[in-house]
């Protein structure tokens, strides 16, 4: 007995666009490609083409068209730091799920020459998207002078207005974790920063600065950092020889772990004789001893948010960039201070 299975509508090819608008598959390949070399009356005619039939590109078979190589680079400073490294393994689970491979170029210096070098392999492998991960703005200034015309998305650490870039509001993250040592009523915070190049250091400085100057709070120059626990250890020991503070702001949590080291090194108890705040939470945080008091901040979504940015989906939608906003884990390492 014949078959009365019913056959459901093939959708609209390439090549169907091709034939409507009378020209070669290639010369549709090179329009969804953005070519300079497509005149724009034949342009017009195929985007008339594509319109009539309803086309929407399919991303894998426009990869056997084009010989696309589903790879998107990824440029990073560093890949031992917490958030870069979260980052980064989310955009690679977030790629593989796609069917995109990542490939990534480290830069070991941010001099002009080596950040073109970097750029340039990750162009010489024909990568479909570039992510940026850098920690400092000369980066990003000269990728936009470099106008590169491969798709790309930087991860910034303050909010602005460029289409390309997915923000973090560090400057908020470090005014939360600012406002909630005065909130219990701490008169005496110091602040212990990353590297003074860093973006993510200084952007949270400037919202330790900017919390303290708007409640009107008496300011130390912070201390500049180096991300490292042994970094906040050592610095703890100087600053509770004087005993002038009663809690401390870490730019990170390895150095937030050092100055609790040091507290205890004097035989201080955290948090009685010293509040400590953090930065990143990292998933050690919450097992140091009290567990500590930091400012979470979703780099695995960040890392997502660049692909979805990136490989937009089969319908093309434009996603336009969402900050994102670190939200205050509190914990035990933060009280109100002890009474003199």
């Amino acid at each position: 007995m014949a078959s009365t299975r019913t056959q459901q509508p093939r959708s609209p090819s390439i090549r169907d666009v091709a034939r409507i608008a009378g020209v070669s598959h290639q010369t549709v390949s090179r329009v969804l490609n953005n070519s300079d070399a497509i005149r724009a009356e034949t342009r017009d005619r195929v985007l008339a083409a594509m319109e009539q039939l309803q086309y929407r590109p399919n991303r894998a078979a426009r990869a056997l068209v084009t010989s696309r190589t589903h790879t998107i680079g990824v440029l990073t400073a560093r890949r031992a730091h917490y958030g870069p490294a979260v980052a980064l393994q989310a955009i690679e689970d977030a790629a593989v799920t796609r069917g995109f491979n990542v490939t990534t170029s480290t830069l070991t210096e941010t001099t002009d020459e080596a950040v073109r070098e970097s750029i340039q392999r990750l162009l010489d492998l024909d990568v479909e998207g570039i992510v940026v991960i850098a920690p400092q703005q000369k980066v990003f200034d000269l990728i936009e002078e470099l106008g590169i015309r491969t798709p790309y998305v930087t991860m910034r650490s303050s909010v602005g207005e460029d289409p390309t870039a997915l923000w973090v509001d560090q400057m908020e993250g470090a005014r939360l974790a600012t406002a909630h040592l005065l909130d219990l009523g701490h008169e005496y915070v110091r602040h212990i920063a990353g590297p003074q190049d860093w973006i993510e250091a200084d952007a949270r400085m400037q919202g330790f600065l900017r919390e303290m100057s708007d409640r009107d709070m008496p300011v130390v120059p912070p201390i500049l950092g180096d991300w490292t626990a042994d970094f906040g250890y050592h610095a703890g020991r100087e600053l509770l020889r004087w005993r002038d503070c009663t809690a401390v702001f870490c730019s990170n949590d390895q150095m937030a772990l050092g100055v609790m080291h040091a507290a205890r090194s004097y035989g201080l108890d955290v948090p009685g004789d010293l509040s400590v705040v953090g930065y990143d939470d990292i998933p050690e945080a919450k097992h140091f001893w009290p567990p500590l008091t930091t400012v979470q901040v979703d780099f695995a979504e960040l890392g997502r948010r660049c692909v979805d940015l990136l490989l937009p989906g089969e319908d093309d939608a434009v996603l336009r960039p969402i900050d994102i906003v670190p939200q205050l884990v509190v914990r035990g390492s933060t009280s109100a201070p002890r009474k003199r």
